[in-house]
């Protein structure tokens, strides 16, 4: 993620700012541009932004709802951003509690998108590809003993997410029921997501074989595994080579777990470098833990040098999370197989996106 500065006052500004606080100018996302603008109204419910010389565009039509600060032409026809065209069944917004889960939900998948702008990841609607477009179903849970939970998953391009996980109490309470170190909804998003490239980039792009070789052999019965999984747990050495415990249950959780990871990474890593953040303390004589953040993912180098700055960041991270009394930032360990497991999908993504 990047820094943004209002073009009418030069103040900073952040992604989901809807207006400058320093000069009130609304804002709003172009995703062709890759860029938050300061607007003027065009007339009626044009506006001009002020990053580009020409062109008029509207909002994307949850503006209306407060749930999307993101901008389309006018002459692209679309009543919905880039983002918001993927979403296929949203919570009924006139119920407070719902339109309040669901904007939190919308606030990640808008930062899953800007990644996935960023790596010119393929994205195609539901629309265009009904049965294997990517869209979201955000499902509230029904009432009480009044038929199954909610469960979030992939299924050939549709990701259920359930609303519940919006709630910071009702996620805090399933992470320490599943003994997990980690859980957010931006998390969900990137792992759910993972699954539908592992399809497309994959299965469908001829990348079997030299996948299997990375994270094994996907055609292990799931259900099997998944129920291995919940009746034992992981392999007391399954930090040696996977991301999570869960990544351990089948190869396809290990993708999409690997997956997540890297677009945590390179997304961290940009906003470190967006701040100029550098690492390198005096007393470190080796420099293992300096790092200077003078790369990307779509900069064209290998994965290696990514990580190589990651290491040193989640250290300083993980130190200053402590010093607050709060759990560790990133609670993970990247082991050489987890690096070259990176390195497969930091390859995929560069491909895909050449």
């Amino acid at each position: 993620m990047k820094l943004f500065k209002c073009q009418a006052c030069g103040h900073l500004v952040y992604f989901e700012n809807r207006a400058c606080e320093c000069c009130g100018h609304r804002l709003g996302y172009l995703p062709d541009a890759g860029t938050l603008s300061a607007l003027e109204p065009d007339g009626g419910t044009t506006w001009h932004a002020l990053a580009r010389s020409e062109g008029a565009d509207r909002f994307c039509a949850n503006a209306e709802f407060d749930a999307c600060n993101w901008l389309v032409p006018v002459t692209a026809g679309d009543a919905y951003c880039t983002a918001c065209r993927h979403n296929g069944l949203i919570p009924d917004p006139s119920v407070p509690a719902n339109l309040a889960a669901w904007r939190v939900m919308e606030r990640a998948k808008h930062r899953l998108f800007y990644t996935l702008l960023k790596l010119r990841l393929p994205l195609v609607t539901r629309a265009e590809d009904p049965e294997h477009g990517l869209v979201f179903e955000f499902l509230a849970e029904p009432p009480a003993n009044d038929g199954p939970k909610v469960m979030t998953g992939h299924d050939e391009g549709l990701i259920t997410i359930a609303l519940s996980e919006a709630n910071d109490l009702e996620r805090e309470r399933r992470r320490t029921a599943m003994g997990e170190p980690y859980r957010t909804l931006l998390g969900h998003f990137r792992h759910e997501v993972g699954h539908h490239y592992w399809d497309l980039l994959v299965r469908d792009g001829g990348r079997l074989e030299a996948c299997r070789a990375v994270f094994g052999d996907e055609r292990e019965d799931y259900g099997e595994a998944l129920q291995r999984y919940y009746r034992t747990g992981a392999p007391t050495d399954w930090q040696e080579r996977f991301v999570s415990a869960y990544a351990t249950t089948h190869p396809w959780e290990d993708f999409a777990e690997t997956w997540a990871h890297y677009l945590h990474i390179v997304d961290t890593i940009e906003m470190a470098e967006a701040f100029g953040m550098r690492v390198g303390p005096p007393l470190d004589d080796s420099g293992t833990l300096s790092a200077d953040f003078g790369v990307d993912a779509d900069s064209g180098a290998d994965i290696g040098r990514v990580v190589e700055d990651w290491l040193p960041l989640t250290f300083a991270l993980n130190s200053l999370n402590r010093c607050m009394g709060q759990r560790d930032l990133y609670p993970f360990i990247i082991s050489p197989p987890v690096v070259e497991k990176l390195g497969f999908i930091h390859g995929l993504g560069r491909d895909a996106g050449q």
